[in-house]
């Protein structure tokens, strides 16, 4: 496995001079819980400032979300769940989980975090999907068989474990102990037809490299994997996650699906260690969300 090639970041979409509103990516935010309040805003703190639009929609009774979503986010639009596919046919690309329920944290006026995960996916499987958080935890793993597109998984490994014991594929569910962690994601990716973004000390990318033609390159077994090294001990915060989410579903909204996996646990790792120059491991979700921009700024995207 080879590590990723920060070359490659010159692939990014960059906006055209004479772009406007809109034309630069929209996406969709599906998350947040009565229990979980800030995943899903630190995943929209990060999201909002890469593409155009940011929809964003949170638990109806949780009025502290959509206040403070309202607030600091004045470019976007909170939408209510009740409208949330009407926005899902405008959204270049939706992220879901951040924030929601597992079953044994779900609250009165909380969805169920697999009835609409599951739903949603087989109502729109054109879309670009990136599913993290609550959504990984609960989804059946066939449900992504119904996608037309290449989703993203964004899981760390306890929740890989949890979506290999789950599989119908009886490989994946008898290599724990005897492959590495590294064949498993390339496995599961193959199977699934995803790209697998494996959080960890280093972080593991697995997935299609032409993401346009997904199921010719699934037939020859063409999957691509990629080690992205970096990053360090403040990065364990809770809430880093969700900002890496938000992060990889906004560059998905106008690239490939590899290319944004790749390219956001990348950025994600050099703000840490940004951050780290400047405070040590003292740092926390917030301040990584803010310091991705000057990241992307000096080293990414312009001179």
């Amino acid at each position: 496995m080879q590590e990723f090639d920060s070359s490659l970041l010159k692939n990014l979409y960059r906006p055209a001079s004479d772009s406007h509103k809109g034309q630069n990516g929209k996406l969709l935010i599906v998350g947040g819980s009565q229990l979980f309040h800030a995943a899903s805003l630190w995943a929209l703190a990060v999201a909002s400032r890469i593409v155009d639009m940011v929809f964003y929609s949170s638990v109806p009774t949780n009025n502290e979300i959509v206040k403070r979503a309202k607030k600091e986010f004045r470019n976007g639009i909170v939408v209510p769940r009740s409208k949330v596919e009407n926005y899902i046919k405008e959204a270049d690309c939706v992220l879901i989980g951040p924030g929601l329920p597992r079953p044994e944290g779900q609250e009165e006026g909380d969805d169920d975090t697999k009835e609409m995960t599951e739903r949603l996916f087989r109502s729109h499987p054109e879309k670009k999907w990136v599913v993290d958080g609550g959504s990984l935890q609960t989804i059946d793993p066939e449900v992504l068989r119904s996608l037309k597109t290449v989703p993203i998984l964004t899981p760390h490994r306890k929740e890989f474990e949890i979506l290999k014991l789950k599989t119908q594929n009886s490989k994946l569910k008898t290599t724990t102990q005897k492959s590495k962690i590294e064949e498993q994601v390339e496995l599961f990716s193959k199977e699934y037809n995803c790209v697998i973004l494996l959080k960890g000390e280093y972080d593991v990318v697995c997935g299609p490299f032409d993401s346009g033609s997904t199921s010719l390159t699934i037939a020859q077994g063409e999957i691509r994997c990629n080690r992205i090294s970096g990053g360090n001990p403040g990065m364990t915060k809770g809430g880093t996650g969700d900002v890496l989410a938000g992060l990889v579903a906004a560059l998905y909204c106008k690239n490939d699906s590899f290319l944004s996996a790749c390219a956001g646990s990348y950025i994600n790792k050099k703000a840490g260690e940004s951050l780290e120059k400047k405070m040590g491991i003292y740092f926390n979700a917030s301040d990584l969300a803010n310091e991705i921009p000057h990241v992307m700024k000096d080293l990414l995207l312009f001179p």
